[in-house]
């Protein structure tokens, strides 16, 4: 039941913030619109600030499910900027209210775990520390980031596809050669 609200507040969001911007949007709107009380609202939530940062998790981390490994995280990605789009008005809206900071270091988890789990898969085995595996994630997801949020700036207007292609064939063995430079370092 719990989770059941949770989903159902952030199919309101989403639904509401089709017609306002999410600044306008008033805690009142959104239980009005669940048929639940503000009470259970504030169970679930801080501010309508915290709901909209989860749905973009919740968004985001179904879009991800699985594929975090070096043969789907082109795909994980595509899933990303997919998720981004499909959601384009919540996204617009959580950069004007929210701050770009604020979606940047969301999309820096996002991205970070993404690579990161492909860091794992490539490095088990051979002898490279955390610290060095966690620099190459954060060197890519940095990369990833930038591309992305350029892309929320001009409207998502460009053809995420084409774009996520473009980046699929620029980091193609990239990160296993990001490894493989750190083992061969210590020889």
């Amino acid at each position: 039941m719990q989770n059941m609200t949770k989903y159902a507040l952030k199919e309101s969001l989403k639904r509401l913030m089709l017609k306002k911007s999410l600044d306008r949007i008033t805690i009142n709107d959104l239980t009005s619109d669940c048929g639940i009380s503000r009470m259970t609202f504030y169970y679930h939530f801080r501010d309508i600030y915290d709901l909209a940062e989860w749905t973009c998790l919740e968004e985001s981390r179904k879009a991800l499910q699985g594929k975090k490994t070096y043969d789907t995280w082109q795909e994980g990605l595509v899933q990303i900027f997919e998720a981004v789009y499909e959601n384009k008005t919540l996204v617009q809206n959580a950069c004007h209210a929210i701050g770009r900071e604020k979606i940047e270091n969301y999309l820096f988890k996002l991205t970070h775990d993404l690579i990161m789990g492909v860091v794992q898969e490539q490095s088990a085995e051979l002898s490279i520390t955390e610290e060095q595996k966690n620099f190459i994630a954060d060197f890519y997801k940095y990369s990833l980031v930038g591309i992305l949020l350029d892309w929320i700036s001009r409207g998502m207007k460009d053809d995420y596809q084409a774009m996520t292609d473009n980046i699929c064939t620029t980091l193609h063995g990239c990160i296993a050669n990001s490894i493989h430079n750190y083992t061969d370092q210590g020889k």
